[in-house]
Protein backbone atom coordinates (compact mmCIF):
# COMPACT_ATOMS: atom_id res chain seq x y z
CA UNK A 1 0.00 0.00 0.00
CA UNK A 2 1.18 3.39 -0.86
CA UNK A 3 1.87 6.11 1.88
CA UNK A 4 -0.21 8.03 0.44
CA UNK A 5 -3.20 5.30 0.83
CA UNK A 6 -2.11 4.46 4.32
CA UNK A 7 -2.57 8.33 5.23
CA UNK A 8 -5.21 8.48 3.91
CA UNK A 9 -6.69 5.09 6.08
CA UNK A 10 -5.41 6.81 9.48
CA UNK A 11 -7.46 10.09 8.57
CA UNK A 12 -10.60 8.24 8.78
CA UNK A 13 -9.31 6.03 11.57
CA UNK A 14 -9.06 8.90 13.71
CA UNK A 15 -12.14 10.85 12.41
CA UNK A 16 -14.07 7.63 13.24
CA UNK A 17 -12.16 7.35 16.75
CA UNK A 18 -13.04 10.89 17.01
CA UNK A 19 -16.59 10.83 16.43
CA UNK A 20 -17.07 7.57 18.74
CA UNK A 21 -15.24 9.74 21.80
CA UNK A 22 -17.38 12.64 21.14
CA UNK A 23 -20.34 10.40 21.04
CA UNK A 24 -19.68 8.31 24.54
CA UNK A 25 -18.86 11.48 26.05
CA UNK A 26 -22.26 13.49 25.34
CA UNK A 27 -23.50 10.52 26.72
CA UNK A 28 -21.97 10.17 29.77
CA UNK A 29 -23.77 14.21 29.93
CA UNK A 30 -26.78 13.41 29.17
CA UNK A 31 -27.06 10.78 31.81
CA UNK A 32 -25.17 12.49 34.23
CA UNK A 33 -27.76 15.67 33.78
CA UNK A 34 -30.94 12.85 33.37
CA UNK A 35 -30.31 9.30 35.17
CA UNK A 36 -33.38 8.94 36.25
CA UNK A 37 -35.54 9.59 33.48
CA UNK A 38 -33.43 7.23 30.81
CA UNK A 39 -32.37 4.80 33.18
CA UNK A 40 -34.79 4.34 35.35
CA UNK A 41 -38.10 1.86 33.52
CA UNK A 42 -41.45 2.50 34.69
CA UNK A 43 -42.31 1.24 37.76
CA UNK A 44 -44.88 -1.19 36.62
CA UNK A 45 -43.37 -2.07 33.74
CA UNK A 46 -43.60 -6.03 32.98
CA UNK A 47 -45.98 -6.44 35.73
CA UNK A 48 -48.99 -7.65 36.57
CA UNK A 49 -51.67 -5.68 38.95
CA UNK A 50 -54.48 -8.02 40.63
CA UNK A 51 -57.46 -6.14 41.74
CA UNK A 52 -58.98 -8.30 44.70
CA UNK A 53 -62.65 -7.85 44.76
CA UNK A 54 -64.83 -8.19 47.93
CA UNK A 55 -67.69 -9.73 45.80
CA UNK A 56 -69.01 -12.64 43.55
CA UNK A 57 -68.64 -12.01 39.65
CA UNK A 58 -71.59 -9.71 38.37
CA UNK A 59 -73.12 -6.90 40.52
CA UNK A 60 -71.73 -3.30 41.56
CA UNK A 61 -68.35 -3.79 42.80
CA UNK A 62 -67.60 -6.25 40.32
CA UNK A 63 -68.44 -4.42 37.36
CA UNK A 64 -66.19 -1.44 38.03
CA UNK A 65 -63.00 -3.91 39.11
CA UNK A 66 -63.23 -5.25 35.58
CA UNK A 67 -64.03 -1.97 34.43
CA UNK A 68 -60.17 -0.61 35.91
CA UNK A 69 -58.76 -3.94 34.59
CA UNK A 70 -59.75 -3.21 31.01
CA UNK A 71 -58.85 0.46 31.06
CA UNK A 72 -56.45 1.57 34.11
CA UNK A 73 -53.63 0.06 31.96
CA UNK A 74 -53.90 2.89 29.45
CA UNK A 75 -52.82 5.16 31.91
CA UNK A 76 -50.18 3.90 33.92
CA UNK A 77 -46.78 3.87 32.76
CA UNK A 78 -45.48 0.62 31.87
CA UNK A 79 -49.17 -0.73 30.63
CA UNK A 80 -49.25 -3.54 33.55
CA UNK A 81 -51.60 -6.77 33.02
CA UNK A 82 -54.68 -6.05 35.69
CA UNK A 83 -56.22 -9.29 36.95
CA UNK A 84 -59.15 -9.40 38.65
CA UNK A 85 -59.44 -11.98 41.60
CA UNK A 86 -63.42 -12.20 43.12
CA UNK A 87 -62.69 -12.85 46.72
CA UNK A 88 -66.41 -12.60 48.07
CA UNK A 89 -67.52 -13.71 52.03
CA UNK A 90 -68.75 -12.17 54.86
CA UNK A 91 -70.24 -9.08 53.25
CA UNK A 92 -66.33 -8.00 52.03
CA UNK A 93 -64.60 -8.66 55.62
CA UNK A 94 -62.67 -11.69 53.75
CA UNK A 95 -61.03 -9.48 50.55
CA UNK A 96 -60.20 -6.74 53.59
CA UNK A 97 -58.54 -8.81 56.06
CA UNK A 98 -56.61 -10.44 52.84
CA UNK A 99 -55.42 -6.97 51.48
CA UNK A 100 -54.67 -5.92 55.28
CA UNK A 101 -53.02 -9.45 56.41
CA UNK A 102 -51.35 -11.40 53.68
CA UNK A 103 -51.13 -8.60 50.50
CA UNK A 104 -47.55 -7.85 49.67
CA UNK A 105 -47.88 -4.29 49.69
CA UNK A 106 -45.54 -3.97 46.89
CA UNK A 107 -48.11 -1.92 44.63
CA UNK A 108 -49.52 -4.90 42.42
CA UNK A 109 -52.34 -6.11 44.59
CA UNK A 110 -55.55 -3.76 45.28
CA UNK A 111 -58.36 -4.02 45.91
CA UNK A 112 -61.94 -2.59 45.61
CA UNK A 113 -64.35 -3.11 49.15
CA UNK A 114 -67.69 -3.44 50.50
CA UNK A 115 -68.98 0.32 51.38
CA UNK A 116 -70.24 -0.90 54.73
CA UNK A 117 -67.34 -2.20 56.22
CA UNK A 118 -66.57 0.77 58.24
CA UNK A 119 -69.48 -0.15 60.43
CA UNK A 120 -68.04 -3.68 60.91
CA UNK A 121 -65.07 -1.83 61.99
CA UNK A 122 -66.86 0.70 64.25
CA UNK A 123 -68.63 -2.07 66.33
CA UNK A 124 -65.90 -4.42 66.32
CA UNK A 125 -67.63 -6.88 64.48
CA UNK A 126 -66.07 -10.62 64.69
CA UNK A 127 -63.51 -11.75 62.60
CA UNK A 128 -62.31 -8.22 61.82
CA UNK A 129 -58.13 -8.12 61.26
CA UNK A 130 -57.81 -4.69 59.58
CA UNK A 131 -58.10 -1.06 60.35
CA UNK A 132 -59.52 0.76 57.34
CA UNK A 133 -57.40 4.51 58.35
CA UNK A 134 -53.91 2.71 57.47
CA UNK A 135 -54.99 0.95 54.13
CA UNK A 136 -53.57 3.51 51.16
CA UNK A 137 -57.06 5.14 49.37
CA UNK A 138 -56.86 5.40 45.92
CA UNK A 139 -60.56 6.73 45.43
CA UNK A 140 -64.01 5.96 44.50
CA UNK A 141 -65.13 5.68 41.36
CA UNK A 142 -68.76 5.59 41.42
CA UNK A 143 -71.49 7.05 43.10
CA UNK A 144 -74.45 5.05 44.35
CA UNK A 145 -78.22 5.84 45.63
CA UNK A 146 -79.79 3.36 48.16
CA UNK A 147 -83.19 2.82 46.92
CA UNK A 148 -86.01 0.70 48.67
CA UNK A 149 -87.55 -1.44 44.97
CA UNK A 150 -90.38 -3.43 45.38
CA UNK A 151 -91.86 -5.32 43.02
CA UNK A 152 -94.39 -3.71 40.38
CA UNK A 153 -96.93 -6.90 40.48
CA UNK A 154 -97.42 -6.20 44.26
CA UNK A 155 -99.99 -3.41 45.57
CA UNK A 156 -97.42 -1.15 47.46
CA UNK A 157 -97.19 1.83 44.70
CA UNK A 158 -95.43 4.39 47.33
CA UNK A 159 -94.02 4.16 50.68
CA UNK A 160 -96.96 4.96 52.52
CA UNK A 161 -98.30 1.99 51.00
CA UNK A 162 -95.71 -0.18 52.33
CA UNK A 163 -95.86 1.53 55.87
CA UNK A 164 -99.59 -0.26 55.83
CA UNK A 165 -98.73 -3.63 54.52
CA UNK A 166 -100.54 -6.03 56.86
CA UNK A 167 -98.13 -9.15 55.62
CA UNK A 168 -94.34 -9.20 55.65
CA UNK A 169 -92.46 -7.75 53.02
CA UNK A 170 -89.28 -10.04 51.91
CA UNK A 171 -86.45 -8.11 51.17
CA UNK A 172 -83.63 -10.15 48.86
CA UNK A 173 -79.55 -8.77 50.65
CA UNK A 174 -76.85 -9.64 50.46
CA UNK A 175 -76.29 -10.13 53.97
CA UNK A 176 -75.65 -8.17 57.14
CA UNK A 177 -72.23 -6.81 57.10
CA UNK A 178 -72.89 -5.75 53.08
CA UNK A 179 -74.65 -1.95 52.74
CA UNK A 180 -77.96 -3.71 51.70
CA UNK A 181 -78.73 -6.03 54.67
CA UNK A 182 -77.41 -3.16 57.57
CA UNK A 183 -79.94 -0.49 55.27
CA UNK A 184 -82.56 -2.29 55.03
CA UNK A 185 -82.82 -3.36 58.66
CA UNK A 186 -82.45 0.04 59.88
CA UNK A 187 -85.55 0.91 58.10
CA UNK A 188 -87.63 -1.78 59.59
CA UNK A 189 -86.69 -0.31 63.33
CA UNK A 190 -87.06 2.86 62.44
CA UNK A 191 -89.82 3.59 59.69
CA UNK A 192 -91.72 0.75 60.95
CA UNK A 193 -91.71 -1.10 58.16
CA UNK A 194 -92.85 -5.23 58.41
CA UNK A 195 -89.87 -6.85 56.58
CA UNK A 196 -88.50 -10.15 56.22
CA UNK A 197 -84.88 -10.33 54.45
CA UNK A 198 -83.58 -13.36 52.58
CA UNK A 199 -79.99 -13.66 52.27
CA UNK A 200 -78.18 -14.74 48.44
CA UNK A 201 -74.39 -14.59 47.77
CA UNK A 202 -74.71 -11.91 45.06
CA UNK A 203 -76.49 -9.08 43.77
CA UNK A 204 -77.61 -11.26 40.74
CA UNK A 205 -78.73 -13.50 43.06
CA UNK A 206 -81.08 -11.00 44.55
CA UNK A 207 -82.46 -9.87 41.01
CA UNK A 208 -82.56 -13.44 40.19
CA UNK A 209 -84.80 -13.80 43.39
CA UNK A 210 -86.75 -10.97 42.10
CA UNK A 211 -87.13 -12.22 38.99
CA UNK A 212 -88.68 -15.55 40.25
CA UNK A 213 -90.87 -13.48 42.85
CA UNK A 214 -88.78 -15.58 45.67
CA UNK A 215 -88.46 -12.06 46.92
CA UNK A 216 -90.90 -8.98 46.95
CA UNK A 217 -87.75 -6.32 46.76
CA UNK A 218 -84.62 -5.30 47.73
CA UNK A 219 -83.43 -2.46 49.90
CA UNK A 220 -79.31 -1.72 48.82
CA UNK A 221 -77.74 -0.04 45.83
CA UNK A 222 -79.86 1.47 42.45
CA UNK A 223 -77.38 0.22 40.14
CA UNK A 224 -78.17 -3.74 41.53
CA UNK A 225 -81.78 -3.29 40.28
CA UNK A 226 -81.72 -0.72 37.85
CA UNK A 227 -82.32 -3.05 35.10
CA UNK A 228 -84.97 -4.49 37.00
CA UNK A 229 -86.76 -1.13 37.56
CA UNK A 230 -85.95 -0.06 33.39
CA UNK A 231 -87.81 -2.85 32.65
CA UNK A 232 -90.92 -1.86 34.89
CA UNK A 233 -90.45 -5.34 36.92
CA UNK A 234 -89.89 -3.06 40.18
CA UNK A 235 -90.71 0.19 40.96
CA UNK A 236 -89.10 2.58 43.30
CA UNK A 237 -90.67 3.88 46.75
CA UNK A 238 -87.17 5.32 48.87
CA UNK A 239 -83.97 6.59 48.64
CA UNK A 240 -80.84 7.84 50.81
CA UNK A 241 -79.81 11.10 50.91
CA UNK A 242 -76.79 10.99 48.13
CA UNK A 243 -78.43 10.94 45.08
CA UNK A 244 -77.94 11.48 41.22
CA UNK A 245 -80.05 13.75 38.64
CA UNK A 246 -82.10 10.44 37.32
CA UNK A 247 -82.83 10.02 40.91
CA UNK A 248 -83.67 12.92 41.71
CA UNK A 249 -86.34 13.20 38.90
CA UNK A 250 -87.97 10.40 40.72
CA UNK A 251 -88.83 12.52 43.64
CA UNK A 252 -88.74 9.94 45.91
CA UNK A 253 -89.20 10.16 49.59
CA UNK A 254 -85.75 10.43 51.39
CA UNK A 255 -85.45 8.07 54.10
CA UNK A 256 -84.38 10.50 57.08
CA UNK A 257 -87.71 12.39 56.63
CA UNK A 258 -89.52 9.66 56.91
CA UNK A 259 -89.28 9.19 60.49
CA UNK A 260 -89.53 12.00 63.99
CA UNK A 261 -86.98 10.05 65.43
CA UNK A 262 -83.96 12.03 65.84
CA UNK A 263 -81.75 8.94 66.41
CA UNK A 264 -83.20 7.50 63.68
CA UNK A 265 -82.52 10.00 61.42
CA UNK A 266 -78.90 10.54 62.58
CA UNK A 267 -78.62 6.97 62.09
CA UNK A 268 -79.57 6.81 58.65
CA UNK A 269 -77.22 9.62 57.53
CA UNK A 270 -74.39 7.73 59.32
CA UNK A 271 -75.14 4.71 57.22
CA UNK A 272 -75.56 6.45 54.14
CA UNK A 273 -72.61 8.38 54.44
CA UNK A 274 -69.82 6.28 51.91
CA UNK A 275 -72.71 6.41 48.98
CA UNK A 276 -71.01 9.23 47.60
CA UNK A 277 -67.68 9.90 48.73
CA UNK A 278 -66.28 6.01 49.23
CA UNK A 279 -69.20 4.40 47.33
CA UNK A 280 -66.80 1.93 45.28
CA UNK A 281 -63.50 2.62 46.95
CA UNK A 282 -60.33 1.05 45.37
CA UNK A 283 -57.83 0.97 47.99
CA UNK A 284 -53.73 -0.68 48.31
CA UNK A 285 -52.42 -2.64 51.60
CA UNK A 286 -50.69 -0.50 54.28
CA UNK A 287 -47.06 1.02 53.52
CA UNK A 288 -47.49 0.36 49.84
CA UNK A 289 -44.47 2.37 48.50
CA UNK A 290 -45.39 6.06 47.79
CA UNK A 291 -44.22 6.02 43.97
CA UNK A 292 -46.85 3.25 43.37
CA UNK A 293 -49.36 4.76 45.31
CA UNK A 294 -48.81 8.05 43.25
CA UNK A 295 -49.02 6.48 40.10
CA UNK A 296 -52.29 4.95 40.59
CA UNK A 297 -54.26 7.86 42.42
CA UNK A 298 -53.40 9.41 39.21
CA UNK A 299 -54.52 6.30 36.87
CA UNK A 300 -57.85 6.00 38.80
CA UNK A 301 -58.67 9.94 38.15
CA UNK A 302 -57.63 9.62 34.39
CA UNK A 303 -59.01 6.38 33.56
CA UNK A 304 -62.42 7.80 35.07
CA UNK A 305 -62.86 10.29 32.73
CA UNK A 306 -62.45 8.31 29.38
CA UNK A 307 -64.81 8.27 26.99
CA UNK A 308 -64.41 4.44 26.21
CA UNK A 309 -64.63 4.07 29.71
CA UNK A 310 -68.00 6.45 30.00
CA UNK A 311 -69.61 4.46 27.70
CA UNK A 312 -68.99 1.31 29.19
CA UNK A 313 -69.73 2.28 32.63
CA UNK A 314 -73.35 3.45 30.96
CA UNK A 315 -74.20 -0.03 29.31
CA UNK A 316 -73.62 -1.39 32.37
CA UNK A 317 -75.58 1.34 34.52
CA UNK A 318 -72.34 2.15 36.67
CA UNK A 319 -72.86 5.73 38.05
CA UNK A 320 -68.90 6.57 36.90
CA UNK A 321 -67.18 9.70 38.91
CA UNK A 322 -64.27 9.84 40.53
CA UNK A 323 -64.04 11.09 44.21
CA UNK A 324 -60.65 11.74 45.36
CA UNK A 325 -59.41 9.80 48.17
CA UNK A 326 -59.00 12.51 50.48
CA UNK A 327 -62.92 12.95 50.46
CA UNK A 328 -63.14 9.00 51.21
CA UNK A 329 -61.01 9.42 54.07
CA UNK A 330 -63.48 12.46 55.21
CA UNK A 331 -66.07 10.19 55.55
CA UNK A 332 -64.22 7.47 56.88
CA UNK A 333 -63.15 9.99 60.10
CA UNK A 334 -66.77 11.14 60.15
CA UNK A 335 -68.00 7.44 61.12
CA UNK A 336 -64.80 6.56 63.07
CA UNK A 337 -65.30 10.00 65.32
CA UNK A 338 -69.24 9.56 66.64
CA UNK A 339 -70.17 9.75 70.16
CA UNK A 340 -70.65 6.85 72.04
CA UNK A 341 -74.25 7.33 72.49
CA UNK A 342 -74.86 7.09 68.87
CA UNK A 343 -72.34 3.82 68.14
CA UNK A 344 -74.01 1.96 71.01
CA UNK A 345 -77.27 2.14 69.58
CA UNK A 346 -75.65 1.57 66.01
CA UNK A 347 -75.04 -1.36 67.47
CA UNK A 348 -78.15 -2.95 68.39
CA UNK A 349 -79.06 -2.86 64.20
CA UNK A 350 -76.24 -3.85 62.37
CA UNK A 351 -75.68 -7.36 63.10
CA UNK A 352 -72.50 -9.62 62.11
Amino acid sequence: MSTRSQYHVSRVYVKTKLISVTIFFLALLIFAEFPEELLAAPYYQGKIITIICSAAPGGGYDTPARLMAKYLPKYIPGKPTIIVQNMPGAGGVVAANYLFNVAKPDGQTIGIIHRGLPFTQLLKAPGVRFDLRKFAWLGSVGVEVTTLAIRSDLPYRTFQDLQKAKGPVYLANTGPTAKDGQWSNILKEFLGLNLRFTVYPATTDCALAIERREADGRGGSFSSVQTLFDRGVVRLVLRSRASTSEIENLHLPIDEDMTTDKMGKTIMALLTAPDRDCCRPFLAPPKTPSEAVGILREAFAITVKDQEFLKDAMRLNMQAQFVPPTEGVKTLNYIFNQPDEVVKILSKYLTF
